[in-house]
């Protein structure tokens, strides 16, 4: 192994080592500040650039954002900018297809794509060494993008296969049940992925014109992440994203999702099991709300864990899970052939939390837990660049992402009982299975 990587690796653990100690002792994070300087942020021509400065790592990892998500979409041009992304990365005007993949290869750097509801993603990842060559790559096929007919009809395909396997498997189609009930008069309607009707349907040209709107300075975000230099990288961005216009982007807060009720809706399918996936409001990483619905969401999961597989064996997976959108939701889930008892016993689990005080002790114990998660989670610096563009976007800020450990640690046991109280009801339930199997009046308990 090389002797700098070795170094760092045992520097990062020494570090974690330091930190879960630290927290032990005090119950705070109290490096904050230190790690808040190693951030540089800057304006290119209305671009906003996050430096994050890690001396010695051996990569790089790097983000441009377009800030939008479904808010950019229509039911005719939902999947356009997934696929315009996808096809953009193929080749440039000075590298072409092959040109791309073999250089890449040659130096050990990767340049993707992703889309999702709040925004979507270009990303490279690069040794520190190579990033030259890679950040080279990456803006031309991001600035030039060459839009081949047989580039644009290779990803088509390959989007359209998976958007055909998407329902083949009961919990994929679960998922898709959920959305189309959830966001039904939502912006989220509009599905990153697209359908197959509009995915046939674009044109070298559409996602030419559609590459042309979105390359403007206001609707982007660029986060670097490694040794880089902050001059240097200045000087970079104003030679390449910087010449791009400006434009005039407003974001709007996405509307909230209708949990003015509950509801039970079923998709007949002939399984030995019932799919069962109850979704409810709960608020954005944004809120100062979200810290006590993360803890009360993990003790919810260990909850209906112990409650459901260990003591009645109902459900193998049952779980409980808190998302990370900007119109955000919980959920519980099981799959089980009784499903009435199997939810009835979840739902008891929500009223526990809803009345009983959970101890300080307890919550201590998840900080710790908490902690050596938080930091396995940020051992890559794309995961890190990732983070900071998430808080970036949809969070207040990127320095909220180092607020995230002590945040938790405040969390009484009087605010996991308001969380669970406001937010945990109105239940809207969606099932893949029988229909005769399934007592609405059971799912439907929880006000």
């Amino acid at each position: 192994m090389n002797l700098i990587i070795r170094k760092f690796i045992i520097f990062n653990l020494f570090l974690l080592l330091f930190l879960t100690s630290a927290f032990a002792q005090t119950g705070k994070i109290d490096n904050i500040a230190e790690q808040a300087s190693s951030v540089t942020e800057f304006d290119v021509n209305g671009l906003k650039v996050i430096l994050k400065r890690r001396a010695l790592s051996p990569t790089v990892a790097a983000g441009l954002f377009l800030r939008g998500g479904a808010r950019n979409l229509t039911p005719e041009t939902a999947g356009i900018e997934n696929v315009m992304l996808n096809v953009a990365t193929e080749a440039g005007k000075k590298y072409s297809r092959q040109a791309v993949r073999r250089e890449l290869a040659r130096v050990g750097g990767t340049v993707a794509s992703s889309s999702g509801q709040d925004y979507s993603a270009v990303s490279l990842v690069s040794t520190r060494q190579n990033f030259d060559k890679v950040w080279d790559i990456f803006t031309d096929v991001m600035l030039n993008p060459a839009f081949a007919a047989d580039d644009v009809q290779r990803i088509k395909q390959q989007v359209i296969t998976g958007l055909r396997e998407q329902e083949t498997s009961p919990d994929n189609a679960l998922d898709a049940l959920q959305d189309r009930v959830i966001f039904a008069g939502h912006p989220y309607a509009n599905d990153a992925s697209g359908t197959i009707a509009t995915v046939s349907s674009f044109t070298p040209e559409q996602l030419k014109a559609y590459h042309q709107n979105a390359m403007q300075t206001s609707k982007l975000l660029l986060v670097v992440v490694g040794d880089v230099d902050a001059a240097a990288l200045k000087a970079r961005v104003e030679s390449s994203f910087g010449k791009l216009p400006r434009g005039e982007y407003k974001e709007e807060p996405f509307p909230p999702l209708d949990f003015s009720k509950g509801s039970v809706d079923i998709a007949t399918r002939n399984l030995p099991t019932n799919y069962v996936e109850g979704v409810f409001s709960a608020p954005s990483i944004s809120s100062p709300d979200y810290y006590a619905m993360r803890v009360a969401m993990t003790l919810l999961q260990e909850l209906v864990y112990n409650e459901v597989r260990i003591k009645r064996q109902l459900s193998y997976a049952p779980n409980a899970e808190l998302n990370n959108d900007a119109a955000n939701t919980a959920n519980i889930y099981v799959t089980a052939v009784d499903a009435n008892q199997a939810v009835s016993v979840m739902l008891n689990q929500i009223d526990l939390l809803k009345t009983k005080t959970v101890t300080d002790e307890k919550i201590a114990g998840m900080a710790g837990q908490f902690l050596t998660n938080y930091y396995l989670r940020q051992e890559t610096n794309a995961a890190q660049a990732g983070e900071l563009a998430r808080y970036e976007l949809i969070g207040g800020g990127w320095r909220n992402s180092f607020e995230f450990l002590n945040r938790i640690r405040s969390v009484k046991p009087e605010d996991i009982q308001t969380v669970a109280n406001k937010y945990m009801k109105n239940i809207r339930f969606v099932v893949v299975g029988n229909p005769a199997a399934i007592n609405k009046s059971v799912f439907l308990q929880t006000s």
